[in-house]
């Protein structure tokens, strides 16, 4: 099954350093043991969230998987290492998990209808999602159709000083929004 992987740079997981291509391993019990992984992209967030110290992969997981019903993490005993993404491209797996499973849970790091980053990020799903930042951080938006979980827009954008600009709030159509938050 297709997965997603944080790591510390150079592919180092709690210590143990894994290379590109198939890893194995004995067991898989997601609370002891196992090579751990996520489902959905943003609970990698959980786990590895300083975005700069941080490297995300999308990965193979196979073997004996186990799961333990917290966010989206699996273990299991084989994980191959496929590809790094972006910063950009992990959030943008991010909003197509959430297109392509519209009614699971939402990972902790999705806030409903306006959000400002922190940790150099916002993840906002609504009706009229917006989202402000500071200099550098990526936005990513989901928005939902009236009255119902199906996702009809996503879109992502990092605040650039030029076209996004710093503490300014912005709707999925990334133009700028008058935005009373209380």
């Amino acid at each position: 099954m297709i997965a997603y992987k944080g790591f510390n740079p150079g592919l180092i997981c709690r210590g143990y350093q894994f290379v590109m291509g198939l890893n194995t391993t004995q067991e898989a019990n997601c609370r002891a043991n196992g090579f751990h992984c996520a489902e959905d992209p943003l609970d990698c967030l959980s786990y590895y969230s300083n975005l700069d110290g941080a490297e995300y992969y999308i990965v193979d997981a196979h073997g004996d998987i186990d799961e333990d019903e917290i966010d989206s993490k699996i273990a299991c005993t084989e994980i191959a290492i496929i590809k790094r993404l972006t910063k950009e491209e992990l959030f943008l797996h991010g909003l197509a998990y959430m297109v392509d499973h519209p009614l699971r849970e939402w990972s902790d790091h999705v806030t409903k209808d306006n959000a400002t980053a922190s940790r150099g990020f916002a993840i906002v799903r609504g009706v009229d999602p917006v989202a402000s930042g500071k200099l550098g951080d990526i936005l990513a938006f989901a928005k939902e159709e009236p009255g119902g979980k199906r996702i009809t827009q996503v879109a992502l954008t990092r605040v650039d000083g030029e076209k996004v600009l710093p503490d300014i709030w912005y709707g999925v159509d990334l133009t700028e929004r008058k935005v009373m938050v209380v």
